[in-house]
């Protein structure tokens, strides 16, 4: 009897528990749709035209020059916008990852390098306006680029308030949001990520889930209760090499693992703080402004 009474209470656990899973599915897909409600009006496609420049001394050296379409969060009214730096400007990012075929520690590695510069930037709107901008801030420490409208927007754009923030946990769920390419018409675009490791030191970020998601760098996530974590950006490592074809297998399999770098959420106190610093644009004469963080570790 007490063998009969075991089973039959398994049984109901069970069934309790796949009739609950519903439930708390939708609850979480109600709270990513209030989230992306809320929010996905400041997730805007930010078009660069980037030129890039790559050599090897003795060998010569080839240039390109490619439109792309990157994702930018609006954190205030007047348009500024935050991006991923190493997403609109890859040249430090490729080049501290080629260090150690370039031989700048000393080691006997393929003198080679790599640069990028901008061109134009536009933020795209979406009633097909062009919106000129400029980047008006880098944080290459933090993989942060700034950028403003040239002429104020004729209306207030809707922001994301970086002040109201949230942290997060290991495992815990968050809400991504994010702008998809030209072929899916651009489109907003949300998904559902976990956290798989809080970093704290030497300053605190937080490490999302490697499943493929149509997050890109620049995107924002936000707790379940609405409040902001923080933009996705990279974390490069130096990398630590004798250099040598080695490194360059390194490079070409271009695996992250191998290349010592990671992409990271950076909290929203960290974006606000570097935000603060955002001059006004103007013009062409500030395309060399970094955080005074920034300059302070040069």
């Amino acid at each position: 009897m007490r063998l009969r009474s075991n089973v039959t209470i398994v049984a109901l656990a069970v069934l309790l528990a796949v009739l609950a899973a519903p439930g708390r599915a939708d609850d979480l897909a109600e709270k990513g749709r209030e989230v992306f409600k809320n929010n996905q009006r400041a997730i805007v496609t930010v078009q660069i035209v980037i030129k890039t420049k790559f050599s090897v001394p003795g060998m010569g050296g080839q240039s390109n020059e490619s439109k792309q379409d990157l994702t930018g969060t609006v954190v205030d009214a007047s348009g500024l916008t935050v991006l991923a730096l190493s997403a609109c400007e890859p040249g430090d990012m490729i080049q501290s990852i080629i260090a150690g075929i370039s031989g700048e520690d000393g080691d006997s590695g393929v003198p080679l390098k790599m640069d990028t510069e901008l061109s134009d930037v536009k933020i795209l709107l979406d009633d097909g306006t062009e919106m000129p901008a400029e980047v008006v801030l880098r944080d290459r420490d933090l993989d942060l680029a700034f950028i403003r409208p040239k002429t104020r927007p004729a209306a207030p754009m809707l922001a994301i308030d970086l002040a109201k923030s949230g942290r997060a946990q290991v495992l815990d769920q968050i809400i991504t949001l994010n702008r998809l390419g030209e072929a899916a018409g651009r489109a907003y675009a949300v998904s559902v990520d976990r956290i798989t490791a809080v970093v704290l030191k030497p300053r605190l970020f937080y490490v999302p889930d490697s499943a493929m998601t149509s997050t890109t760098m620049g995107s924002p996530a936000f707790t379940l209760d609405g409040n902001l974590l923080g933009v996705f950006v990279t974390r490069t490592a130096r990398a630590k090499s004798s250099g040598g074809f080695g490194t360059l297998i390194k490079l070409l399999s271009f695996r992250p693992e191998n290349l010592n770098l990671t992409a990271i959420i950076l909290p929203a106190a960290d974006i606000l703080k570097a935000a603060k610093q955002a001059p006004e644009a103007k013009g062409d004469g500030d395309k060399k402004e970094e955080t005074k963080e920034s300059k302070e570790k040069k």
